[in-house]
């Protein structure tokens, strides 16, 4: 908790990680799959955000993954200062924010509140900390500040942020934000990179609340009315809300955004090919994780073991998971694609498999 002001967490967690399919399911979403020393993504979060003088945590999630996360919370000895909130329906992270802050509302004075993704993977953590006590720094001067990851490559599945050199106040290191950047093709990702002053979009945001709740005022006043009203009113007009995220509804538009440039060994693991730098690998670039699996006369694959034994022979560019009551095997090359595979087995009401 700080001195100059307190600090609220609100975590993001009703995402299903849909690319993360057969691992990631329905009722155990990326979120809450334990893919690091046996530890959920969200204990992982939470842990952080500890380290990092978050006194309290608001969780908003969904109703179905409410009693998972509640039984997960339970058992941390931090549970007092969680608070788990739950969307009526599925929308997008601008009306979830709202729905925290409406259960926060009316705030008190210079109340600081950071908005975190429940699932990304941080190596760095004493780097994380540093970073996030600037945000709070810059937010202290009426700005919404979030992180930028230095890029280490051309990455085409996340979203850029463009700075400028014009620090904040008198603050190091920290600067004003001169266009939030789309996904890219490779060659822009490239010339991103090589730009020096582009950075990827961690999803985290930092900013009073009061400095929030003017931005939805001017960029999303339905949300911002339903707000004022508390949490009770706020639900019951959830679902005529706009389904829109925190990124377009307000970050895109805030001319008093700032950004921390950050290098803490970050990803948002929203991918099989993101969560292969956690696997082991092989002399023929085999990314492994799993304890039987024999690879022969096979290159560049993926694979992800639990219980059978798997043996490959003779292929190449892979995805092969075991997951549960699941084997799914897939072209490497197409692994961001798997929402599709999602939506063909729910078209044909293979919901057991979801």
């Amino acid at each position: 908790m700080s001195a100059q002001n307190p600090l609220v967490s609100i975590v993001l967690a009703g995402g299903r990680g849909l690319r993360l399919w057969p691992e990631s399911r329905r009722q155990r979403p990326k979120q809450l799959c334990r893919f690091i020393n046996n530890k959920t993504m969200l204990d992982h979060t939470l842990d952080r955000l500890k380290l990092a003088g978050f006194g309290q945590v608001l969780i908003v999630t969904s109703d179905d993954l409410k009693p998972s996360i509640a039984n997960l919370v339970q058992n941390r000895d931090d549970a007092e200062y969680i608070t788990i909130l739950s969307e009526p329906e599925g929308k997008n992270t601008a009306p979830a924010l709202g729905l925290a802050l409406a259960h926060l509302y009316p705030f008190q004075e210079e109340l600081i509140i950071g908005v975190f993704p429940a699932d990304h993977h941080v190596l760095d953590t004493e780097a994380f900390v540093h970073s996030i006590e600037k945000a709070v720094q810059a937010a202290r001067l009426n700005q919404v500040a979030t992180i930028g990851i230095t890029p280490d490559r051309p990455e085409t599945g996340y979203g850029y942020i463009e700075q400028t050199y014009w620090e904040v106040g008198e603050l190091p290191d920290v600067y004003h934000v001169r266009s939030f950047c789309e996904k890219p093709d490779q060659p822009t990702a490239k010339s991103y990179v090589e730009s020096g002053r582009h950075m990827w979009n961690s999803g985290i945001f930092i900013g009073k609340a009061h400095t929030f709740l003017e931005e939805f005022k001017q960029h999303l006043p339905e949300i911002h009315e339903k707000m004022l009203g508390g949490l009770e009113s706020y639900l019951s007009s959830y679902s005529y809300l706009p389904d829109i995220s925190l990124d377009y509804g307000i970050a895109e538009k805030c001319e008093r955004i700032a950004v921390v440039p950050a290098d803490f060994g970050w990803s948002d693991l929203g991918s099989w090919e993101a969560l292969s730098e956690l696997f082991s690998a092989d002399g023929k670039n085999n990314c492994i994780n799993g304890q039987k699996v024999v690879a022969l006369e096979s290159e560049q694959c993926l694979i992800k073991q639990e219980e059978k034994n798997i043996v490959l022979f003779g292929v190449e560019n892979l995805l092969v998971v075991e997951s549960g009551d699941v084997v799914f095997i897939a072209d490497r090359n197409r692994s961001q694609d798997i929402r599709q595979v999602v939506a063909e087995l729910e078209a044909k009401q293979h919901l057991d498999l979801l």
